[in-house]
């Protein structure tokens, strides 16, 4: 097993896969290198020297430059590391396809069909709340509902989808509000919602209708709080009104081209763009060769990395799409007065990640090498099947509640740190490294480090195939065995 991994030919550095003591003398590409000092596992050790200035490359890209001559056998970190990176950019259109390698397959998953057309990987009824007053409300339907039911089949899970928002609430933050709410109520994960209001916030049950658009009335039912003697007896008798619509509700094989997955990552380290990052990567090329469709967001987290993702848009338009993304979100630190490129996190610095070109890069082989066909708004819902862009930060909950929003049946989220949290749909935790995966079993599906231990590119992934397709068929993932179901909407704004 390797003890060091150089990315990419032209790199003047290397990756440590263990923990390494000063002296220690290790072999990079036939060459003998004498550490200087301690060096973490996922951490950078410098190859060749690099003068004050000179640019430090990884993964055949400049990930910053150095504030201090290095030597090789030199940690390079953030003590003698600096970014290259500035603020807001122009750039110009030069496409860069690459050629697909994934072949199509015949496969099918376990999943149920909406009278839309729409199809989802789960069976769940949901309340959701229009403001989050009425959350204790919420529970307790759920608790006396469940009390005089007894057996909910077919809902696998029963649950509120709790948040503090939908009041006091003002321009976007309003509509931000609105609309993730909406699209919750529409996501073909639920087999049935109950959208419950008070009756005196901003985001009112009328308007509310009216941005829904047209809903499966036996499927979706409204209750304002404020107009009924006892919310709790009406709303447990809405909840039965939905049961019994959903009784006969099964599974049935859905051809895999009509999975939607969200691609995130947190936590991460600097094992996350050698492992579990490419294997993500390698998956999205896969599942947009059956026809499917993949998510990137985590706009903060693609400055450094955006002009590949430029390349690869699919035409003009699309490329322009995500020029205004980025610097879109460049604009909105610049007019808090706060700094474009203040990322990585103190976790991410601790993981080995020394700059946000070295996180970006690393980020961004989520999305494979396929074209970006669309790039979606802060939320918006998709359109089109293939690489799709998505604008949120790189907030773990607010992103991943608005790929969840989006229309994603399961957001794979790669870490090399550790999180438990899910959102409002399966969240499928996978490890860069396996020192995590065997601390954190009751938190890690899936662990990414065997791809630095021996174990091929091809296995892993089919083995990873295998695992999606069993989780798209019903099987649980740790968030939804420990019930860890959390949202959170981007807000920008005043509150009143």
């Amino acid at each position: 097993m390797k003890e060091v991994i150089r990315i990419h030919q032209g790199d003047n550095v290397a990756v440590a896969l263990r923990d390494f003591l000063a002296q220690e003398n290790l072999m990079v590409d036939g060459k003998e290198i004498s550490l200087k000092e301690e060096v973490k596992r996922g951490h950078k050790i410098a190859l060749t020297p690099i003068s004050p200035g000179g640019n430090i490359i990884k993964y055949g890209f400049p990930i910053g430059h150095a504030t201090y001559s290095i030597s090789p056998g030199e940690w390079v970190h953030t003590h003698n590391a600096k970014t290259n990176l500035n603020d807001v950019n122009e750039y110009k259109f030069h496409q860069k396809l690459a050629v697909p390698k994934q072949k199509k397959q015949s496969l099918t998953f376990k999943g149920y069909r909406r009278k839309n057309g729409d199809v989802g990987i789960r069976n769940e009824l949901w309340i959701v709340p229009t403001v989050g007053c009425v959350n204790g409300i919420a529970e307790q339907i759920i608790k006396q509902f469940q009390k005089e039911i007894g057996d909910l089949s077919p809902f696998e899970h029963v649950t509120v989808l709790k948040h503090n928002y939908g009041c006091s609430q003002l321009g976007d933050d309003h509509r931000n509000t609105r609309t993730m709410l909406t699209r919750m109520v529409q996501h073909p994960n639920a087999g049935g919602v109950l959208v419950l209001g008070l009756g005196c916030e901003n985001n009112s049950l009328t308007e509310f209708k009216q941005a829904l658009g047209t809903i499966d009335e036996s499927r979706v039912k409204f209750l304002q709080s404020q107009d009924v003697e006892d919310e709790i007896e009406a709303g447990v008798a809405l909840l039965k009104e939905i049961y019994d619509a959903a009784k006969d509700d099964k599974r049935e094989d859905v051809d895999i081209s009509r999975l939607k997955v969200g691609l995130k990552c947190g936590g991460s380290d600097g094992l996350s763009g050698i492992t579990a990052n490419p294997l993500l990567g390698k998956f999205s090329d896969w599942l947009i060769a059956q026809g499917g469709t993949t998510v990137l967001t985590e706009v903060p987290e693609m400055f450094g990395a955006e002009t590949l993702l430029m390349e690869r848009a699919v035409d003009e338009e699309t490329f322009n799409k995500i020029v205004d993304l980025v610097n879109d979100f460049k604009t909105y630190f610049l007019n808090h007065n706060q700094p474009v490129y203040e990322n990585p996190s103190p976790g991410n610095k601790a993981g080995g990640i020394t700059t946000l070109e070295d996180k970006s890069l690393g980020c961004t082989q989520k999305a494979g090498t396929a074209p970006v066909v669309d790039v979606l708004k802060y939320g918006g819902s998709l359109q089109i099947n293939g690489l799709n862009l998505l604008s949120a930060p790189g907030n773990d909950l607010v992103a991943s509640t608005a790929l969840a929003a989006s229309g994603c049946h399961i957001v794979l989220f790669t870490t090399g740190r550790g999180t438990p949290f899910g959102t409002f749909v399966p969240t499928m935790k996978i490890s860069t490294n396996t020192a995590l995966y065997n601390k954190k079993p009751h938190w890690i599906d899936f662990n990414g480090g065997v791809l630095v231990e021996g174990d091929t590119e091809e296995d892993t992934l089919e083995s990873f195939i295998e695992y999606m397709i069993r989780v798209s068929s019903g099987e649980l993932v740790n968030n939804e065995k420990n019930d860890f179901r959390e949202m959170a909407i981007f807000k920008t704004g005043v509150t009143l």
